[in-house]
């Protein structure tokens, strides 16, 4: 019943008997009659029958390779018919290929939202250095779209020239921010080509807290054992210098004074060795800031009346360029705090340039100019900048300005520079110093 309901089958069977019966008469007819004009007629009846034949043969095949050609491309909509003989074995396949088909997309779908919420950067390399896949923490950390190995600079050298897998810290510029990045390289092949898959992670914030639990651990060490000791010291110094009588004979004069004058420095030292060590308790027990919504303009419009006066006895112009309005979550103590530290130093550079600048030069005027800008860099970080057309930072110090107590000034505590940093780092941000053809600059970037 099921054959004669396959009607290719049918049709199949049908044209094959009336081929042989064709051929049986066609053998019959020649063997009795010879040529003759009935044998001529089954003669192409046969014809026909065989192209018949020949014709369903190409069909079946054709429909087969559509059908096969078609699953192989993942497209479900071609198939056999109900009771083609292929159709159960094909519904099969069929099954196995969507099934395997909805676990490869299934873990393709989860890698691909695992590479997005990680945070770690990952970048996939072909051979030639053209990037196969990335996620989006690769642009958040180097602040750009990269496409092709040769955008990431050094970083590129390094990952190119790796023939085996790889671990390394690598330096890379952000914006106005030098970043310290961990960099990892694992050569494999995948889907039988060479892969070399990168990962990048920032320790930046990890160096810098390691820095700040250095600075704590001293701080306990000098607190605890000099400052007990400083405080008696001090305390027994002063009590000796009040407890030496008017009527004290010494052989001479002089040896009285000199024992006065040791007193004396040594009261004075042990209560400067106290300031020092407040000083640096004040860097380490920085409280962290309570963070508001505000304009930062408003905070350089105070920062401006606070300072006019010192100003104007310098000598000195202070303009303000506010580029970007927008509200910024910060403490407003601890910014002004920073800004304030940043324009002290400004005033006290361009005044001393100009002083050096009106003694080589007689009878000229040097205009002390300070700008304060509040704009975005290419990272769209908003920042406040501090410049002065002064003496600028030599080369040389760079690298230490904002280490604790190091300090170019004769009456400089060391301290201002790093406070402000410490306070920028606290916010998200950081205080970068920019180096300028004239003067100094210094900018207070939020992250």
């Amino acid at each position: 019943m099921n054959f004669l309901n396959n009607r290719p089958s049918l049709l199949l069977v049908i044209n094959l008997v009336a081929l042989l019966v064709c051929i049986a008469l066609l053998t019959r007819v020649y063997n009795t009659m010879g040529m003759s004009s009935t044998l001529l007629l089954i003669l192409v009846i046969t014809i026909s029958l065989t192209a018949s034949l020949l014709s369903s043969f190409k069909r079946q095949d054709q429909q087969l390779i559509q059908v096969v050609r078609a699953l192989s491309n993942g497209d479900n909509t071609l198939g056999f018919s109900h009771n083609h003989p292929m159709r159960q074995h094909f519904e099969g396949v069929k099954e196995q290929m969507q099934s395997a088909r909805f676990v490869a997309e299934r873990q393709s779908e989860f890698l691909k939202a695992l590479l997005v919420h990680v945070d770690l950067a990952v970048i996939v390399f072909d051979v030639k250095g053209n990037i196969i896949e990335s996620n989006p923490a690769v642009v958040k950390l180097l602040g750009k779209r990269v496409d092709h190995i040769n955008e990431l600079c050094h970083i590129g050298t390094v990952i190119l020239a790796a023939q085996k897998n790889l671990q390394s810290t690598v330096q890379w510029q952000h914006g106005e921010q030098e970043d310290t990045l961990t960099l990892q390289v694992s050569i494999a092949e995948i889907q039988g080509q060479e892969r070399k898959i990168v990962t990048l992670q920032s320790i930046h914030e990890l160096l810098i807290n390691k820095e700040q639990q250095a600075y704590k651990r001293l701080t306990h060490v000098l607190t605890h054992e000099v400052a007990n000791t400083i405080t008696p010291l001090a305390s027994i110094a002063q009590t000796c210098q009040g407890l030496i009588p008017e009527t004290l004979s010494f052989i001479d004069e002089e040896g009285k004074q000199d024992l006065t004058l040791a007193l004396n420095t040594l009261a004075s030292r042990t209560q400067y060795l106290g300031e020092f060590i407040a000083s640096f308790r004040q860097i380490s027990s920085l409280p962290m800031p309570n963070l508001v919504p505000t304009q930062l303009a408003t905070i350089l419009t105070r920062i401006e009346i606070l300072h006019r006066q010192q100003l104007i006895e310098s000598n000195t112009r202070l303009t303000i360029d506010i580029q970007n309005k927008q509200l910024v979550m910060l403490d407003s103590a601890q910014i002004e705090q920073v800004l304030i530290n940043l324009i002290k130093n400004a005033i006290e550079s361009v005044k001393s340039h100009s002083n050096q600048q009106l003694n080589l030069v007689r009878n000229e005027m040097f205009e002390n100019h300070i700008s304060l800008t509040i704009a975005q860099n290419k990272s769209q970080q908003l920042y406040v900048e501090v410049a002065d057309n002064g003496a600028g930072i030599g080369e040389h110090v760079i690298e230490m300005i904002f280490v604790p107590f190091f300090t170019t000034k004769r009456q400089g505590s060391g301290i201002g520079l790093s406070l402000s940093r410490q306070i920028m780092i606290n916010h998200g941000g950081d205080l970068v110093y920019l180096s300028r053809a004239k003067g100094a600059c210094f900018r207070c970037i939020f992250g």
